[in-house]
């Protein structure tokens, strides 16, 4: 069943993808403005191409890298689709152009040399962060930056193997081979560390994203701290059939999923309707639904 075209649903698409083309845009700044300047190296289909990129270079020929990265996402992009099916999404095709057009206009417009004027460690800690806030806000939209996300999907095709074995591995054979085409022990060094900063970056923006707390509270009188956080703190209330093994007695648990920044107040709540109420406080990844996050679809 078609979908109604709405000013919300092409406002939300709208969204979607100024969102995208404006990370993409800080990736490829994070790239050409901070790691380039400071002879780093890194990992992915970027890293990749700053290889090939060199070793033409050597060879007296001058490729640009988002040129390159354009041409090893469409070489990628073509396998994958032999092997593993045309199911990659618009966004995905969408990403890889706006980070090729990207590279390419920041090595054009921008100063060439260390024009920040910071030292080369911290230009490419500068370069991980916002390349790794750039991939955060767009896998945040339903997107994806190629590479070795394509690459993962022709492996699992025939092994499977986690996201996270694949990047590693991918990153250090990338990161060392700048070995191959001259770029020094220091390059390699600093593309371990760009890759350690994008990957802690991506990891706390995603969490920040979409972490949120669940509480869980015994209590004899579960139906009234029900009642109380329904009413007076607003969020939703389950109640879990429970046992307490030492006592043997039956009773009801009751379970809140909130904001982090909700929990404390929680806490100190269900302390005054019951002060000898046991809580234990736990860590949820990706809550979705009504009041929480939305679940993208596409």
């Amino acid at each position: 069943m078609k979908h109604a075209i709405t000013p919300d649903s092409v406002w939300k698409i709208v969204k979607e993808y100024f969102l995208m083309f404006f990370g993409m845009m800080m990736y490829s700044f994070g790239w050409i403005g901070c790691v380039l300047p400071a002879n780093g190296m890194g990992g992915g289909a970027a890293g990749l191409s700053l290889v090939l990129c060199t070793a033409l270079e050597n060879l007296g020929l001058h490729v640009q890298i988002g040129t390159m990265v354009f041409f090893i996402n469409a070489l990628l992009l073509l396998v994958a689709g032999f092997i593993v099916g045309w199911n990659f999404g618009v966004k995905t095709i969408f990403c890889v152009l706006v980070i090729s057009v990207g590279m390419n206009f920041w090595q054009d417009v921008l100063p060439e040399g260390n024009f920040l004027g910071v030292d080369n460690l911290l230009s490419i800690v500068m370069g991980g962060i916002l390349a790794g806030a750039g991939i955060a806000l767009c896998f945040t939209q339903g997107g994806s930056t190629g590479g070795t996300d394509i690459v993962a999907m022709i492996i699992n095709k025939y092994r499977t193997i986690s996201y996270g074995k694949i990047l590693i591995y991918s990153d250090f054979v990338i990161i060392a081979s700048s070995l191959l085409v001259g770029k020094g022990i220091s390059a390699v060094i600093y593309g371990y560390v760009l890759t350690a900063v994008v990957g802690y970056t991506v990891d706390m923006i995603m969490a920040g994203n979409q972490q949120s707390s669940q509480v869980l509270i015994v209590t004899h009188d579960y139906e009234k701290m029900a009642d109380a956080i329904a009413r007076n703190i607003h969020r939703g209330v389950t109640l879990i059939d429970s046992q307490g093994w030492y006592s043997k007695e039956q009773t009801k648990m009751v379970m809140v999923v909130c904001r982090k920044r909700e929990t404390t107040m929680i806490l100190k709540f269900v302390k005054t309707i019951d002060p000898d109420a046991f809580m234990t406080v736990g860590s949820v990844m990706g809550v979705y639904g009504k009041g929480f996050q939305a679940i993208n679809k596409g």
